[in-house]
C-alpha cells in the first residue's frame, strides 16, 4: 500500500535518492524503503524531509480515498 509520495515529489523536484539519504543522515537503503513504500519514515523523519524538499509535510502523504 502507498502512503507517501517522496519517490514522486523527489522526481518532480530533480532530486536523487542519494542526495537526500547523505541530506538525513540515512543509508541510500533507508532512503530507497521509504521512497518504494517498503518502510515508512517515523514522523520526525517525514518532517525533516519535508524541510529538506521544501515542502509541506501534507504533500509527502497520499490522502487515504
Amino acid at each position: 500500500m502507498k502512503l507517501n509520495r517522496i519517490k514522486e515529489i523527489l522526481e518532480d523536484k530533480g532530486i536523487t535518492q542519494t542526495w537526500l539519504a547523505k541530506k538525513l543522515g540515512k543509508s541510500f537503503s533507508v532512503v530507497n524503503a521509504y521512497a518504494c513504500n517498503r518502510q515508512q519514515p517515523p514522523l520526525e523523519t517525514l518532517y525533516e524531509i519535508a524541510e529538506i524538499l521544501q515542502v509541506q509535510m501534507r504533500d509527502l502523504l497520499i490522502e487515504k480515498q
